[in-house]
């Protein structure tokens, strides 16, 4: 990529020229490192809490804004995060859902709860005034992990 300024005889540049090209191969170095990190570290970001989810072959739903409450094997609760007891349960999701238009929750539930838990929680859900109720589920491709 090196050229000659002026004239000069054989290529060779007259004395106090300077040479105009940058060398980006540093520059590109460091971006590809800097992406490779933020690439590793960005999954490990949000940490919720781990449940066994049942598998379903539907396509899951786009991420946003939303209201989730979890049900763990030991029947633990937590609402988006933070932990409610099974009798505050209605009251927690009342105060939340008052100010808000879309009274919709997502229902995260462990595969391993008997049927009649889930249907438990799923209708205390319907008691504290949540309009429209969805279950999150794994997608069918990650059953073999």
């Amino acid at each position: 990529m090196a050229f000659s300024v002026g004239p000069g005889a054989g290529g060779r540049r007259p004395v106090g020229a300077s040479l105009a090209e940058i060398n980006i191969i540093p520059l590109v170095d460091v971006v590809l490192v800097l992406l490779l990190i933020f690439m590793l570290t960005a999954p490990m970001m949000y940490r919720g809490i781990d449940v066994t989810l049942p598998k379903t072959a539907s396509k899951p739903t786009a991420v946003e804004e939303r209201l989730v409450l979890t049900v763990t094997r030991e029947r633990r609760l937590y609402l988006n995060d933070r932990e409610v007891g099974l009798p505050t349960l209605e009251a927690a999701l009342r105060r939340l859902l008052g100010g808000r238009a879309d009274k919709t929750l997502y229902l995260k539930a462990d595969a391993g709860l008997s049927y009649g838990d889930v249907i438990d929680t799923m209708d205390r859900v319907r008691r504290a005034g949540v309009e429209r109720l969805g279950m999150v589920t794994a997608p069918e491709s990650l059953r073999g992990r």
